[in-house]
């Protein structure tokens, strides 16, 4: 049937692997890994970008595999394979969390959207996900490859637009394994800084029209008001990927701090007119942390309190970068604060290879 009411979140849930690493374990690493590709040249220089671990804003992080495992040389398919082993029952488990959570059958899901950039399956893993959730086998399946960071924003509000045409709840899932890309050919500094950044994690959403989403009911999360999507022109090199002998060889520019500060208001701006507001009409902002480089610029571009953040922050904090499911484990955060609650509209954005934004505007 097609839903002509609102739509809106029953549940989010989040789901981390076991080995954790600190920040001083991942500053260690990176010196015996890269200290030998900076021999010969000035003492200082290992040092200098070693700095970047303490200014990371980063304290620990999880891992898909064992720390030993990183320090030995992995093949594409070796680490290709690791991905799929390990990412099935991490998705699986924020996705039955989150379907515990709603309350909901399994077999009661529309859609699932699965969202993912650092490892290659065909079928798409959320085939197998329709299996071991037990949902329903004419489930319609969404997967989203290469959005990177923008992966769990994109997913949400995909995840919209299909509860409103179908008429049935969806599942949205994000699972990254960011670690598992790791290229011990890899001496360049977007490299060492990435070591700095990434960790793994799953997070799932349950979306859903009304009757299933009730307003009246405290339970239920926030309305979904509307999606935003906007694409940069030729920005290709400033996020992705590109393919080596070793695997998926991450491309970051230096620039993306630069870049929020030069069109984050204006991406605010536009994504609030979406449901015909104001930027400064935002009370909730729900943000991707990129890094702390990335929210400090944030937080310069639109002139936000300290404080603003601090579920973003916190995340980056305890979880690290993990790609698209970071910004949902800021949501589950952001929405398990009773403080945050005050019927007011809100921003939820990530920033992704394209060079992209994707966001969805809410209210709580």
């Amino acid at each position: 049937m097609l839903s002509r009411g609102r739509t809106g979140v029953l549940a989010v849930a989040s789901a981390s692997p076991a080995h954790v690493i600190t920040q001083a374990q991942a500053k260690a690493f990176a010196r015996s890994f890269f200290d030998d590709y900076f021999m010969g040249r000035d003492g200082a220089v290992i040092d200098r970008f070693l700095g970047a671990y303490d200014n990371a804003g980063v304290e620990t992080r999880q891992l898909a595999r064992p720390h030993d495992w990183y320090q030995q040389l992995h093949s594409f398919p070796d680490k290709n394979a690791a991905y799929i082993e390990q990412a099935v029952p991490l998705a699986r488990r924020a996705g039955e969390l989150a379907l515990q959570r709603a309350g909901l059958d399994p077999t009661e899901v529309g859609a699932i959207v699965f969202a993912s950039s650092t490892g290659l399956s065909t079928p798409s893993l959320d085939a197998r996900l329709v299996q071991e959730l037990g949902l329903a086998r004419d489930v319609a399946r969404v997967p989203l490859w290469g959005l990177g960071c923008a992966g769990g924003s994109a997913g949400l509000a995909r995840a919209r637009t299909l509860a409103m045409g179908l008429g049935k709840p969806v599942l949205v899932i994000a699972c990254e394994l960011c670690s598992l890309t790791f290229m011990h050919g890899d001496r360049r500094s977007a490299n060492l800084i990435a070591v700095a950044l990434f960790g793994d994690g799953a997070a799932a959403v349950v979306v859903a029209p009304e009757p299933w989403w009730d307003p009246q009911n405290p339970a239920c999360g926030p309305e979904l008001l509307g999606g935003y999507s906007r694409l940069l022109d030729d920005s290709e090199d400033i996020m992705g990927w590109d393919l080596a002998d070793e695997g998926l060889r991450v491309r970051f520019s230096p620039t993306i701090p630069g870049l929020v500060i030069q069109h984050g208001p204006q991406l605010v701006a536009d994504a609030a007119g979406v449901i015909g507001l104001g930027a400064e009409q935002l009370k909730h902002l729900v943000f991707h942390p990129g890094g702390r480089k990335v929210l400090d610029a944030y937080d310069q571009a639109l002139g936000l309190e300290p404080d603003r953040l601090r579920h973003a922050r916190a995340v980056l904090r305890e979880h690290g970068n993990m790609s698209s499911p970071t910004v949902l484990f800021v949501f589950e955060r952001f929405l398990a604060d009773p403080q945050t609650r005050s019927n007011q509209p809100g921003l939820l954005l990530g920033l992704g290879p394209g060079f992209c934004a994707e966001g969805v505007l809410f209210r709580w």
